[in-house]
């Protein structure tokens, strides 16, 4: 079976959790004698053609389809939710040889093109929601579309023809990553097939690091008691409130240290919390990291430095990061939002913290720095639970399963 994934954009610089689910399914697909290649648009990439760990990516020329767009604005669309078209996309899923199915991990006009492809093609594509799709914050909303506000669209006649509006209505099949996205898309396609199929991990990549090198890479003393949070440098992930929260926990455990580690997708959010940090005046307690490749060892040398691992996040669909901390047997701290409560257990393998509570999230930080026993029992927990139930291995076979079962009249 020849499967191609079709993600807005795809490139090592700007890592996060979509991107890894994408390539680790691919090569999971390719371990089990399936055939997987990544197409995506030309999104902060200059490069055409490219292999990463194996799978081959092509990307296509876009556009974005305003009046009136600075190289800012397509910059931070780029980044973050950009509508973006791209009819050479739709031309190169026309004349790929041998595709059975192709895989959209998006919805807009990017969906409308995979859409359009497999009705042109006869045979079926299935959507995966990563989340934001039914419910994203209203704040969040309009800061995803402050690029656009009252700039002229031209592109609305190719998001009609395409049919963008009915990417989910006519897939085969939707996949959802986390609960709380399946329970609404259940509900929101009462007559459409709804799959949930989380994320995994690698947990032999995690389970071993230098935790000594990475100190060493970025600076941070032997005696600093780090916490780690790993995802985009974002409002949706909340690292502002993370470091208000840090301020507190640094007030009972003088030797705390906070890392920041991953990508900008929001300017002016990186921004606010570099001018919060300088605030509270813990520029000598914060590190904050770019986006790392998935490939690099300073990646799971950053868990295994870290005694505990946070992800503040105000909303999140599933949390990646949380099974790549457990991998590394490291204790989370998480707010109880988005997809995250429907495959963790507070107090048995995660500590949870009431969302957007800045004294609640420094009294669990608190509570896991300060108690050894709990740490180490969540932990070994999450360990288990990570290696038990989350091989990609078993998530690539379960979407095969879903491949395999659609109706033949749609596998044409």
């Amino acid at each position: 079976m020849k499967i191609v994934q079709v993600p807005r954009r795809f490139v090592a610089s700007e890592w996060g959790g979509t991107e890894t689910t994408i390539l680790q399914t691919s090569r999971a697909l390719q371990r089990a004698g399936h055939e997987a290649v990544i197409f995506t648009s030309l999104a902060l990439s200059n490069q055409r053609r490219e292999v990463i760990q194996g799978v081959p990516v092509r990307r296509f020329p876009y556009s974005y389809p305003f009046f009136g767009l600075t190289a800012n604005d397509r910059r931070d669309m780029d980044k973050k939710g950009g509508n973006l078209l791209s009819l050479s996309l739709l031309l190169g899923l026309l004349r790929e040889p041998g595709v059975n199915l192709i895989h959209a991990h998006t919805g807009k006009r990017v969906g409308g093109v995979v859409r359009t492809a497999a009705r042109l093609r006869g045979i079926p594509y299935v959507v995966t929601l990563h989340g934001g799709y039914f419910e994203v914050p209203k704040g969040e909303m309009d800061q995803m579309l402050s690029p656009i506000r009252n700039r002229p669209e031209w592109g609305r006649v190719f998001g009609a023809l395409l049919g963008a509006r009915r990417v989910l209505e006519d897939a085969a099949a939707v996949v959802c990553v986390g609960g709380d996205e399946y329970a609404a898309a259940t509900a929101m396609l009462p007559r459409q097939r709804v799959e949930l199929v989380p994320n995994g991990v690698d947990c032999d990549a995690f389970a071993q690091s230098n935790a000594a090198g990475f100190r060493t890479a970025y600076g941070i003393a032997a005696d600093r008691r780090i916490i780690l949070c790993v995802s985009r440098i974002d409002y949706q992930k909340n690292q502002i409130g993370l470091v208000e929260a840090l301020a507190q926990v640094a007030a009972l455990v003088p030797s705390v240290h906070l890392v920041l580690l991953g990508p900008v997708t929001v300017a002016s959010y990186h921004e606010r919390l570099l001018a919060r940090i300088k605030d509270l005046g813990l520029t000598d307690r914060v590190t904050l990291i770019p986006g790392l490749r998935p490939d690099d060892p300073l990646l799971p040398a950053a868990y295994h430095a870290a005694e505990v691992f946070c992800l503040p996040s105000l909303h999140e669909p599933f949390g990646i990061v949380i099974l790549e901390a457990w991998a590394s047997g490291r204790p989370v701290v998480a707010a109880r939002v988005g997809g995250i409560p429907s495959f963790t257990i507070n107090s048995e393998d995660i500590i949870h913290a009431l969302p957007g509570d800045t004294a609640d999230l420094a009294a669990r930080l608190i509570q896991v720095l300060g108690d050894p026993q709990l740490a180490g029992r969540i932990a070994a927990a999450g360990q288990i639970k990570a290696r038990r139930d989350y091989a990609w291995s078993a998530i690539a076979a379960r979407l095969v399963d879903i491949y395999r079962e659609l109706p033949e009249k749609r596998r044409r």
